[in-house]
């Protein structure tokens, strides 16, 4: 069999939507976007190719090539849906002849389940950071997940989903309450939790978060290295000064909000600010309109130059491994953009089109820029702010688990990580545990040699590798009829979403018709596995 064609167990891969996942150009075509939009899309992308290519050639940069099916593929899955391919999709993909097809994949992982957990993940992450230090907040966490894949799963707008979070109420009829007595609700509660319900947490997190600005560095004196001054946090602060935590102020705490107050004693001094916006422009005040709502829709306004700006660059620094504005979160004078026109040209589209996340994405994947290959293929690629390359990222911990348990056949259902305990004994949560971030910059990462051992060593990855206890691999060494070129082909789609290189094939068929280590060709088949999902390829999106 040649390199790359499909054997009968390939065959079967493509009807293996149970094990695998759905595939096959009619699966793909069923989850087209409203064509309405493709032409705004395209407009979008090639915008994005322009801006770009503008300071290619400023910067005399000879960019890489586009990437092939099989690269673009394995990197869409991840950065979209969270994980690899199938690897039935993964046959199929690079024989579809339709000039579409990139297009039509993201907008089927748009509509997928794998969309809505992944993206939940990630926006989780970005609201509260502290879940991981912070044993409270995880008593929350649940209630938060759950209102996060719901947002998405209805395709909230940006501007609305970020309104819902900063005017979610903190009191009920009862008016005060604990917060824990709301574990069972579907809320975006633990976002005050997670801030400890203080108002200057509050603003540092809400203005970090949603604008792109660190003004927590203002709390206690004017900002070293930015314009910001101490009055002005306490006055952007002022806009939560009406909540307060009664009671012990512990986990037990109640929470009141005085709805009147809009002001703030700077601490430590006698002076007394009123709630004002970062721009310097007051607040219009209204009848029965709370301060947190007041604020809200002056973040989410459209006319707000940080509130689309900052969403952009996210989602920029997650399909590209780096923000426009670098790090993302840091919008200051002495940070300025590697791109600044493209910079401005996305956030305008992103707020007249109604802050759609899944236009913003889709925009970006059709990009030439996004599909370019990793791979460097000349010397003026390597400055990584130009964007002549697909930068190489290091998988996160849901990634590398729901990677591998794709791969290998691995199923369970999901469930949000139990908010009553930092470790657990299901393998997800085990895993997660011990792949837990170590890094925000994902073109940095590195594995500890804890996580290596894991992935050598570890329980989950050793009964995936296992012929008694992986159906997935005893299918491939049992299948009747397969070569064993055919048997390490199929290993090949389930674990890199590509077919061997010769060398590779050459020396991979002589190990397993060899026996390996222990002359049994079956377990030589495993090792060739094990060697795959511990490779470096597999651990990194490129």
């Amino acid at each position: 069999m040649k390199p790359g064609s499909i054997s009968l167990f390939g065959v079967a891969l493509l009807g293996c939507g149970l094990l695998f996942g759905l595939s096959s150009v009619e699966v793909i075509r069923a989850a087209e976007a409203d064509n309405s939009t493709d032409a705004d899309v395209r407009k979008v992308a090639d915008r994005i190719d322009g801006f770009v290519a503008d300071v290619w050639k400023k910067n005399k940069v000879t960019p890489a090539p586009l990437s092939s099916d099989s690269e673009f593929l394995r990197r869409v899955y991840l950065d979209v849906a969270g994980k690899i391919p199938p690897a039935s999709l993964a046959i199929d993909f690079p024989e579809i002849s339709d000039a579409n097809k990139r297009r039509q994949a993201v907008d089927e992982l748009l509509e997928s389940p794998g969309y809505i957990t992944h993206f939940a993940t990630f926006w989780r992450n970005v609201m509260m950071p502290e879940v991981n230090a912070d044993f409270q907040v995880r008593f929350l966490v649940p209630s938060f997940d759950s209102w996060l894949r719901k947002q998405l799963k209805e395709n909230t707008h940006y501007d609305k989903l970020v309104k819902e979070i900063l005017t979610t109420p903190l009191e009920s009829a009862r008016k005060q309450r604990n917060p824990y007595e709301r574990l069972g609700e579907t809320s975006p509660l633990a976002f005050y939790q997670a801030k400890q319900i203080a108002p200057e947490n509050l603003a540092a997190g809400t203005s970090r978060i949603f604008l792109g600005i660190r003004i927590e560095c203002a709390q206690c004196h004017d900002h070293p290295f930015d314009s910001w001054k101490r009055e002005q946090f306490w006055s952007f602060a002022a806009f939560f000064g009406g909540i307060e935590r009664t009671g012990n102020r512990g986990i037990f705490s109640t929470v009141r909000e005085l709805f009147d107050r809009r002001e703030l004693n700077v601490p430590d001094t006698d002076q007394v600010v009123q709630a004002s916006y970062l721009d310097g422009t007051e607040p219009q005040w209204r009848f029965r309109v709370g301060p947190r709502k007041t604020l809200a829709e002056w973040i989410t306004s459209p006319k707000n130059p940080y509130f689309a700006r900052t969403a952009v660059n996210r989602l920029w620094g997650h399909f590209f491994g780096r923000g426009i504005v670098d790090a993302v979160d840091d919008f200051t004078a002495t940070n300025p953009p590697s791109h600044p026109k493209l910079l401005d040209y996305l956030a305008n589209e992103f707020a007249a089109h109604n802050f759609d996340f899944k236009f913003l994405i889709r925009a970006i994947t059709a990009s030439r820029t996004y599909q370019l290959t990793s791979l460097k293929t000349h010397d003026s690629q390597t400055e990584p702010r130009l964007f002549s390359r697909m930068a190489v990222k290091g998988l996160t911990p849901e990634q590398i688990f729901d990677s591998v348990a794709q791969a290998t056949g691995f199923y369970t259902p999901f469930q949000s990580r139990n908010p009553f305990a930092f470790g657990g004994n299901d393998p997800r949560s085990e895993f997660l545990e011990t792949f837990a971030n170590n890094t925000d910059a994902r073109t940095e990462w590195q594995t500890t040699i804890l996580q290596a051992l894991s992935m050598m060593n570890g329980q989950f990855v050793a009964n995936a590798t296992s012929l008694e206890r992986s159906q997935t691999l005893a299918a491939v060494a049992d299948f009747p009829g397969d070569s064993t070129t055919e048997r390490i082909t199929n290993l090949y789609y389930l674990a890199l979403s590509r077919t061997p290189k010769p060398k590779e094939l050459q020396r991979l068929v002589k190990y397993v018709d060899g026996g390996g280590t222990k002359k049994d060709s079956k377990q030589a088949l495993t090792d060739v596995f094990w060697a795959l999902l511990n490779s470096t390829e597999f651990m990194f999106n490129h």
